[in-house]
């Protein structure tokens, strides 16, 4: 409420009868969070309570013409199913309806879903953002003391290992046996080193920071690839040649899961020297594959082979590497399951390599792990 601190005139007095707020910001959703608490806190006073007047804002060179507040509850789901887990309780959709109208939600049984609730969020509860924070508001109307008491099973605190932190494992050991050094890049980078500096166009699948504080992290890698030349290129007065790899996650929008986004697992290793080194990562790729059971086979028996099981390599067409110098990598699984690349490996284009101010040749390896679990 501009500019209430330094105007004598447009103070709020007790006499004040009329009230317009004005709020200037650089996120809009902020701005709307403010606006909905600031008049839901101010309508109780209002001559008639709980009345506002809105106000039409006319912004027609942006197309954000609206008249604001819009003071129209958020509607979502919550499973009912979902809040008695994890409160230990067995409730009906109505109990747990009516212990949601104690935390100013209104919410019914859905129609159309057995499990689900309908509920409408108000405007002063920016904080809910999940179905686990309706649970949590379930669980304090109904009262955390009353909640059930139990011990868990005595199984239930045995830590293990997730498989595919397994699996990285055993790549961390054969790739640091054969000589190779495990490196850890960060996993944002640019815009351009992710995709521009590799030669290739943006596809849409980088997941993206809104607000980036530098050039630098602008998006979350789809490739391990950028982050090995980058930690090659920052040691790059050592001893060639450089033999480095990584394990670890890559990120893909992906709208068919909640979050809108999946990691994947991906394993990637650079030789850099005064040579190419491409047989070097050729024969890493080998022993890769010997350990994780996956034998060389040909494509012609991988393509018409049924219940073959291997990997073969064949020519690849990749503006990141160096013409008639990649080769995509497939695997098949055994079965009448179809052949699926996994990765591929190559000597990078001399564009590649100046764009990350590499003066020698460099061959790459990049490939998905996470279909040997």
């Amino acid at each position: 409420m501009p500019p209430i601190i330094n105007s004598d005139h447009s103070k709020i007095k007790l006499s004040t009868r009329n009230v317009f707020i004005d709020i200037t910001a650089t996120d809009k959703t902020k701005l709307e969070i403010v606006n909905h608490i600031l008049v839901a806190m101010f309508s109780q006073y209002c001559e008639e309570p709980f009345t506002i007047e809105p106000v039409k804002i006319v912004s027609e060179h942006n197309g954000e013409s609206r008249e604001a507040p819009d003071l129209t509850p958020r509607s979502t789901q919550a499973s009912a199913s979902f809040i008695n887990s994890v409160c230990g309780l067995d409730l009906s959709r109505e109990n747990i309806s009516d212990l949601l109208k104690k935390m100013c939600y209104h919410s019914r049984p859905s129609p159309t879903d057995s499990d689900h609730l309908d509920v409408d969020i108000p405007i002063t509860r920016a904080d809910i953002l999940h179905q686990a924070d309706i649970m949590e508001d379930a669980a304090i109307a109904y009262g955390f003391n009353n909640l059930p008491r139990y011990f868990p099973a005595t199984h239930a605190a045995v830590a293990a290992a997730l498989p595919v932190n397994k699996l990285a494992d055993i790549l961390r050991f054969e790739a640091a046996m054969a000589g190779w050094a495990e490196v850890m890049p960060l996993i944002l980078c640019s815009h351009d080193e992710n995709y521009g500096w590799l030669n290739h166009a943006d596809d849409n699948r980088a997941v993206r920071l809104q607000n980036p504080k530098t050039l630098e992290y602008q998006i979350v890698r789809t490739s391990l690839i950028p982050g090995l030349l980058k930690t090659v290129r920052e040691n790059r007065r050592h001893a060639v040649p450089m033999k480095v790899f990584e394990v670890s996650d890559v990120c893909y929008k992906d709208l068919s899961v909640e979050r809108r986004s999946r990691n994947e697992r991906h394993f990637a290793a650079c030789w850099y020297g005064k040579s190419a080194g491409f047989e070097q990562v050729h024969g890493l790729l080998d022993r890769v594959m010997t350990m994780l059971k996956a034998a060389f086979i040909t494509r012609e028996e991988g393509v018409e082979g049924k219940g073959v099981q291997g990997y073969w390599i064949e020519e690849v067409d990749d503006p990141t590497y160096l013409p008639g110098h990649a080769a995509a990598i497939y695997l098949k699984l055994g079965g009448d399951r179809d052949a699926k690349k996994i990765g591929q490996f190559g000597i990078l284009h001399p564009t590649v390599l100046k764009n990350f101010e590499l003066p020698f040749p460099a061959s790459v390896l990049e490939m998905d792990v996470e279909v040997f679990l």
